[in-house]
């Protein structure tokens, strides 16, 4: 024994591992943080009324894959809940359509909107290379069952 140590000796040494039995509490409260902390961005619905259809299809996209794109009876055109000039339309779709070749337009209009609107945003998205193009419209369910 050295006078130096005193006579005592350590007899554990410091833990080189770092503990590992809670970071499966950790990891899983962090899940539950960001599920309840996060907000999901929905589309506010414009109150138009829809064009009616006889025949329809359902669109089978992923959302990221669909550009909403609304037109009221004055020609306002909306985009992601945001007014767009008609004229700016095609500047703003193109950095979105080259970003996602993949992209369908649907075209949401008003029943009543004059036609010289809808004929000035196809040819807005024309410009921009919009390619897939669809235009939403409500089902008419005019058929009916047959009594026996």
């Amino acid at each position: 024994m050295g006078i130096g140590s005193g006579g005592l000796q350590r007899k554990s040494k410091a833990a080189t591992e770092i503990p590992s039995s809670s970071m499966a509490d950790i990891a899983f409260l962090l899940l539950i943080f960001f599920m309840v902390s996060t907000v999901f961005q929905k589309d506010k619905t414009r109150d138009i009324d829809w064009a009616q259809a006889e025949a329809a299809e359902k669109i089978d996209r992923k959302q990221k894959d669909i550009l909403n794109l609304w037109v009221e009876q004055d020609g306002s055109v909306f985009m992601n809940d945001v007014q767009y000039p008609m004229e700016e339309v095609g500047d703003v779709v193109f950095p979105i359509y080259v970003a996602n070749p993949e992209l369908v337009v649907s075209i949401r209009s008003d029943r009543n909107a004059p036609y010289n609107y809808i004929d000035q945003l196809q040819k807005e998205l024309q410009a921009a290379g919009a390619l897939k193009v669809m235009f939403a419209a409500n089902l008419e369910n005019t058929m009916t069952r047959q009594r026996r």
